[in-house]
């Protein structure tokens, strides 16, 4: 990102009389980049939760003394 808050998008313009693409490189509007940085928050969240997930499951399996593959045969 930027300093001065302004991210580049990309948009891919097709012109179907010619067939040809063309990729332009703009500015994000605002409401873009608030989109964007929603869903940058959004995805840190998911990625948070994931990895308290992770090293919860490790300190449980820890506390029990047991390895992943010993607790998936009491499982099963």
């Amino acid at each position: 990102m930027r300093e001065d808050n302004i991210m580049k998008t990309t948009e891919k313009i097709f012109d179907v009389s010619t067939k040809k693409e063309t990729i332009v490189a703009r500015d994000m509007t605002a409401d873009e980049l608030s989109a964007y940085q929603e869903e940058q928050v959004a995805q840190t969240a998911v990625e948070k939760l994931e990895n308290d997930k992770v090293a919860a499951k490790a300190a449980l399996l820890t506390k029990l003394g047991i390895t992943e593959e010993e607790a998936k045969l009491l499982l099963s």
